[in-house]
């Protein structure tokens, strides 16, 4: 398993109950079978279950949350995924959207990208940007729970 955590571990206490509610739904032995949508857990934390196909860097776009932490585990399937520190992210494309608490940009100047495969996750905190769901090579079908665990 991969997290990338960015300081996370001196700002946050990762053991809090809220982490531990979400990595609990990870050990299900049933997310390939679960149909896809949102669901609540405790301690407000969200599943959010997501099937779609990769799709090409150009096509994908950066992102950060101000109220929530996003931890992307990939059931099936393959993906890049851009990360950058949010101080990075200064071309703000969709201003921030207190509903979906997600601000949208364009690519910044200084980024890295991180390999996810099944059974990967990356946790991503308030202070990281990510460009999520991007194609290795092609465009393929994708699984993944996204867990929004609240700050």
């Amino acid at each position: 398993m991969f997290s990338f955590v960015n300081g996370l571990e001196y700002k946050y206490n990762l053991n809090d109950r809220k982490f531990r509610t979400a990595f609990e739904f990870l050990k299900r032995n049933d997310l390939e079978k679960i149909e896809p949508g949102s669901i609540n857990l405790e301690d407000g934390v969200r599943a959010n279950i997501l099937e779609y196909n990769s799709k090409a860097w150009e096509d994908s776009t950066w992102e950060t949350h101000d109220k929530y932490f996003d931890i992307q585990y990939i059931v099936s399937g393959v993906e890049y995924m851009g990360v950058c520190n949010r101080d990075d992210l200064t071309d703000v494309k969709v201003p921030y959207n207190t509903g979906k608490d997600i601000t949208l940009y364009n690519n910044p100047v200084v980024y890295g990208k991180i390999l996810l495969r099944a059974g990967d996750f990356a946790l991503l905190g308030p202070e990281d940007g990510h460009k999520p769901s991007v194609s290795v090579t092609e465009s393929i079908p994708m699984r993944k729970i996204v867990l929004k665990v609240p700050v």
